[in-house]
């Protein structure tokens, strides 16, 4: 089987963590993205693949200096990209909207949106130019895209912006054979979710928890996208516990 090279960024943990096993299950050499070194390692430790088939970069995906010398490294050591993975995320406690840090919509949109977009555009730039060309590009999105919960205006922000640029990629990567799409994510169990239920329960009670499911869900829903032909794509793809609220927010 001719091998398949992929990116993932925000490797270290939760859903990339997950989704990286899960391609490696499936035969990808894959290049783990992140900022904690140490957290990158345990995920190709949990693998067990061999050394060939695993690429460590600490990256900052917001540093695009960065993200440059990642995807010189990607090339280097793999020659192309089939995929990429544009999972690095963040999110900020809860504030009123009038009262939101100027720190804080900073680092959200730096990270969500614009360093997507850093590891995008060369994504872009190396499938375009590769041979043979195409690729495919798969954005981690959010349910909060479409309901945003209160007080959340960078993390919603960001994800609707992310929308946009899932679709103008998808749009202007057509005639390179550059597939893009995303996924939107509800309720899936991961640190991060994880601090949002404690929030939750703290401020509303017990009843307000709200119903979660496995990452590898998730993960089965990336492998299902990353191994179509590039002649097909799934420009939207949803992933959600069933019990939570967003159909109707009820």
């Amino acid at each position: 089987m001719e091998r398949r090279f992929a990116l993932i960024t925000g490797a270290g943990s939760g859903i990339g963590r997950v989704s990286a096993l899960a391609l490696w299950d499936e035969g990808w050499t894959l290049a783990l993205a992140g900022r904690r070194e140490e957290a990158l390692r345990e995920t190709v430790v949990m693998s067990q693949v061999s050394a060939d088939r695993a690429l460590v970069a600490p990256t900052d995906v917001s540093d695009r200096e960065a993200v440059l010398r990642l995807f010189a490294a990607v090339k280097d050591r793999f020659g192309r990209l089939d995929l990429l993975f544009n999972n690095a995320g963040r999110s900020a406690p809860a504030t009123a909207l009038d009262e939101f840090p100027a720190d804080d919509w900073n680092r959200v949109i730096a990270v969500n949106l614009t360093g997507a977009f850093w590891c995008l555009q060369e994504a872009f730039k190396l499938m375009k130019s590769q041979e043979p060309q195409g690729g495919r590009i798969i954005n981690n999105g959010s349910i909060s895209a479409h309901a945003p919960r209160p007080n959340s205006a960078a993390y919603t922000t960001s994800k609707h912006a992310l929308t946009g640029l899932t679709k103008s990629t998808a749009l202007d990567g057509r005639a390179f054979d550059i597939a893009c799409g995303q996924i939107d994510i509800g309720n899936a169990r991961t640190e991060m979710s994880d601090i949002m239920q404690k929030k939750l329960e703290r401020a509303k009670g017990a009843d307000a928890v709200e119903p979660q499911i496995d990452a590898r869900h998730v993960a089965e829903a990336l492998v299902y996208m990353a191994n179509l032909p590039l002649s097909v794509n799934v420009p939207f793809i949803t992933v959600m516990a069933n019990g939570m609220p967003y159909i109707g927010r009820g």
